[in-house]
């Protein structure tokens, strides 16, 4: 039995950015949209996606949106694990450099 291997962050982006962006990135792999996020099928495993709307951060005049998220890897090894958090994140990547 594999050990589900869990990544936690915030992200700056709302709830609509990032299903916008759920497709691209992740390489356009079979999904399934539910209540609390998706689901990624991926060769040997799975990726839960669980998203959580926390209140926004400002400073000074600027107010960005704070998107938590929760990746549950099932059923992957650990490169596979940073080869799909390595390409989401180059995606998702707004700005900045």
């Amino acid at each position: 039995m594999s050990e589900v291997v869990r990544v936690r962050r915030d992200m700056g982006c709302t709830r609509a950015e990032f299903m916008g962006w759920l497709a691209g990135a992740t390489r356009g792999a079979p999904l399934r949209i539910n209540g609390s996020g998706a689901t990624i099928s991926l060769t040997g495993g799975s990726v839960e996606i669980a998203l959580e709307e926390k209140p926004p951060r400002t400073i000074g005049a600027l107010t960005l949106p704070v998107l938590g998220t929760t990746f549950a890897f099932d059923g992957l090894d650990p490169a596979a694990c940073e080869d799909f958090l390595r390409f989401f994140d180059l995606y998702t990547r707004r700005g900045g450099g």
